[in-house]
């Protein structure tokens, strides 16, 4: 395996002893299957979130360093054919912005088995691509909004898109993308009263909110546990508004905690990854645009796919560096020990 250290300190006890198991599968030495690959498209996006980027943007990777269409179908073609990949999501950035985005779904929607596909995005332009990328193969979508008002958004994004993105929604629940998940982060003073009017816009819609715990991953890196809103605080506030039960059935790796809205069927989510982590049912592996492969999120290591590929490696041992990463993937991401360190990619480089 060719791991990359990015230069911060790590949590101790990474690596087990034991030999890795002789399986096709993405195992780690805890028991995780990694099925769910996030695939970064781009870095780029045309919102500058307060939360996410300063106003000016960011320096983005060189076109060169990005992976091709083709090096990415390939490396999408590995994941899910050899290495038992079942759901797909791409990510960016802003992944609308990358061009040729429908050929690359295509391409993924076409491989055998096929795998569930979705995409995060901000939604700007989507009105317009929204039927193009559902004929292409996109099975669902999800959203970032964080507010209804557009003068919040404005401030909020430093772009006046409000009227984009609601029209964005509407035309992929139009195109037959389902579900469409709406991504809120409530910031304290900012936006935080606005978690009941937007369960009753997701719930008049029929879109499906899912409320995020706000992460240590801001470019700025100024992010502050005392100034984060909870999950515990987040239900306070919807209780105000609606009764909130618990969603029978088991969770299994989905991120969020769900609860029936007055009896159902609508339902809410919350993905405390802070307060509530999950990552002991964690199943996701990750791909950056540039070609790096994380276990984690909140990685430390990366290990370079893109050099290999270009230098001529074989599908089996780019399966097997993907093996040995995922192998060695911590326990978890450790945001609530003393020794975490903030990754130094923000999350714009990462993808969600």
């Amino acid at each position: 395996m060719t791991a990359v250290h990015l230069g911060l300190p790590v949590v101790p006890g990474a690596l087990s002893p034991s030999p890795r198991p002789d399986t096709p599968a993405l195992v780690d030495s805890f028991g995780r299957v990694a099925t769910d690959l996030r695939v970064s498209l781009t870095d780029r996006c045309n919102l500058r979130c307060t939360y996410c980027m300063p106003a000016e943007g960011l320096e983005w990777m060189p076109r060169a360093d990005m992976l091709t269409d083709g090096e990415l179908n390939r490396l999408i073609r590995v994941a899910v054919c050899d290495l038992g990949v079942t759901n797909l999501r791409f990510t960016g950035g802003e992944p609308t912005l990358r061009k040729g985005i429908e050929g690359i779904i295509a391409a993924a929607a076409a491989l055998t088995p096929r795998p569930r596909i979705s995409m995060t995005t901000n939604a700007i332009g989507l009105s317009r691509r929204a039927a193009a990328l559902k004929a292409a193969g996109l099975d669902r979508i999800n959203v970032s909004l964080d507010t209804l008002r557009p003068d919040r958004f404005t401030e909020l994004t430093r772009r006046d898109r409000l009227a984009d993105v609601l029209d964005g929604l509407a035309a992929a629940r139009t195109a037959g993308l389902d579900p469409v998940k709406v991504n809120t982060v409530l910031l304290r003073g900012v936006n935080d009263d606005e978690a009941v009017p937007l369960l009753r816009f997701c719930v008049a819609n029929g879109y499906h909110l899912r409320f995020i715990e706000q992460m240590p991953l801001d470019a700025q890196h100024g992010w502050s546990r005392a100034e984060m809103v909870t999950a515990e605080q987040i239900l306070t506030a919807l209780r105000t508004g609606f009764e909130l039960t618990p969603r029978p059935g088991a969770r299994g790796a989905a991120p969020a905690e769900r609860w029936l809205v007055d009896g159902g069927p609508a339902d809410v989510g919350v993905i405390a990854s802070v307060t509530r982590p999950f990552c002991g049912d964690c199943d996701r592996t990750r791909l950056t645009a540039d070609g790096q492969l994380r276990s984690c999120l909140f990685s430390q290591t990366e290990t370079d796919l893109r050099e290999p590929l270009r230098a001529g490696a074989s599908d089996a041992e780019i399966a097997g560096l993907w093996r040995g990463t995922m192998w060695a993937k911590l326990a978890g991401h450790a945001i609530n020990e003393a020794g975490f360190a903030q990754p130094a990619r923000p999350m714009s480089a990462i993808g969600g």
